[in-house]
């Protein structure tokens, strides 16, 4: 990887395209009735996969750009989940049938603070409104900090095959930076939980750019995840965001990496988990030889959704809790963020939608474009611009962005189809970003491209 690069386009902040448009462009235009007559209108040969929010956390990480808040008292949760419920009977109704769902995904947050048999009681919620297909993907977000073994029972029993641990560093000093102090050996019990319970999908989540950190701490905290043995790795660089998120405040500015600070950080994990055999997948994600997200990946099939990378090919998204997104083929919807606003939307007996963004054809195509740039880091622009009853010259001459891309070697251009550089490919999102309609440059709403 380039430094020369790294220092170039390292500072700009851009989107992870997760979506297209992203978030930032939703509007109140799109409210709850607009999002009843997409889901009365979903096709009837289509499936779905179902995201659920549970904002609540025990104490809050420093580093988190998450929607959560601190809860103390157990009564908040319960009532939180009645809710849930409520709204995924409202949905099913609303859809009319019994839509096939084929990926389940519990964020947060911490998904895992609620009780065991409540947390039953969901997950029978949902197979009860929906077809939950028995080869479904059922994924949860863990802490292994508060995970118990009643969780664990309950997560079996209601057919949980994949957990998400979040690690982050296990350097203590960067632990203490960011408020979240998490042994190796606390991490190393929940895996064997999770695996004598059967569930063995397992994920580690790390990051890099935090306060303290540095390569030696990055590659030490890698060895001590090989020695446990995840089918996949997540790898994110932190986004410091006070504006956004207060509590970032108290991450002292002063110790954090800088952009080629960062930079060799991320190359540092990178080749280490290839060093070890993991298959690196787009932008952060690396994945055993022979796992489902590495296959995709090699088959062109891999998809980007709010949860990253995915092996989900459903074109139906639907979001449930505080803050959660949907994506349907009409557009996005996105739920009331505050916790009270959701809860009385749904006791009122009205969809919780508080603002969306219904897709153009131009919208479309670009994120066609940007999807396939960001999981396999290339584009055919002639087949993608047909497809879409578009020319590629056109949306090439668009591009003005691309331009310095190509003069500076990280994108390589062979008629209508263009390539990000191997030595380039951290800087996918701003290749991504040249197709990009709505970037607006100017304001600093996303995280740093390195």
């Amino acid at each position: 990887m380039r430094t020369d690069l790294a220092a170039s386009y390292g500072e700009e902040r851009l989107p992870r395209y997760t979506s297209y448009p992203t978030a930032p462009h939703f509007s109140t235009a799109v409210g709850p009735q607009t999002y009843a007559e997409w889901l009365a209108r979903l096709p009837a040969g289509a499936s779905a996969s179902l995201y659920l929010h549970v904002p609540f956390c025990r104490e809050m990480c420093w580093y988190c750009g998450c929607h959560t808040q601190i809860v103390r008292r157990d009564e908040f949760i319960a009532a939180y989940q009645r809710t849930l419920r409520s709204e995924i009977a409202q949905v099913a109704e609303t859809i009319g049938r019994r839509i096939r769902v084929e990926h389940i995904h519990f964020g947060g947050g911490t998904p895992t603070i609620t009780a065991p048999e409540a947390f039953a009681e969901l997950m029978a919620a949902m197979r009860q409104a929906f077809f939950v297909l028995p080869s479904a993907e059922i994924a949860v977000e863990v802490d292994p900090r508060t995970l118990t073994a009643g969780m664990v029972e309950a997560m079996r029993l209601s057919g949980v095959n994949r957990a998400s641990l979040g690690v982050q560093s296990f350097d203590p000093v960067v632990q203490r930076a960011i408020n979240r102090v998490q042994s190796f050996e606390q991490t190393a019990c929940v895996v064997d939980m999770l695996r004598s319970a059967g569930i063995e999908g397992l994920n580690f989540d790390l990051i890099y750019g935090l306060p303290h950190q540095s390569v030696a701490s990055c590659l030490d905290t890698v060895r001590r995840s090989l020695a446990l043995a995840p089918d996949r790795f997540s790898v994110f660089g932190y986004a410091h965001v006070p504006d956004f998120k207060k509590h970032q405040r108290l991450i002292n500015e002063a110790v954090l990496p800088d952009g080629l600070a960062r930079h060799d950080q991320a190359c540092a994990i990178a080749n280490a988990l290839k060093e070890a055999g993991y298959i690196q997948i787009g932008l952060d994600h690396f994945a055993r030889p022979g796992d489902a997200m590495a296959v995709a990946f090699e088959e062109r099939t891999l998809r980007r959704n709010f949860q990253g990378y995915t092996t989900d090919r459903g074109e139906v998204l639907l979001g449930f809790g505080a803050s959660a997104i949907g994506h349907l083929p009409q557009g996005y919807v996105q739920n009331e963020v505050q916790i009270g606003a959701y809860a009385q939307s749904i006791a009122a007996g009205r969809l919780a939608t508080a603002k969306g963004y219904g897709l153009t054809d131009d919208d479309r195509l670009r994120a066609d474009i940007i999807e396939r740039i960001m999981c396999e880091f290339s584009a055919d622009l002639g087949d993608i611009c047909a497809r879409h009853g578009a020319e590629a010259g056109a949306m090439l001459k668009s591009a003005s962005r691309l331009k310095p891309l190509i003069s500076d070697g990280v994108v390589r251009l062979d008629g209508d189809r263009i390539a990000v550089a191997k030595d380039s490919r951290f800087l996918v999102r701003s290749v991504a970003a040249a197709f990009d309609a709505h970037l607006d440059p100017g304001k600093q709403l996303h995280s740093r491209a390195v």
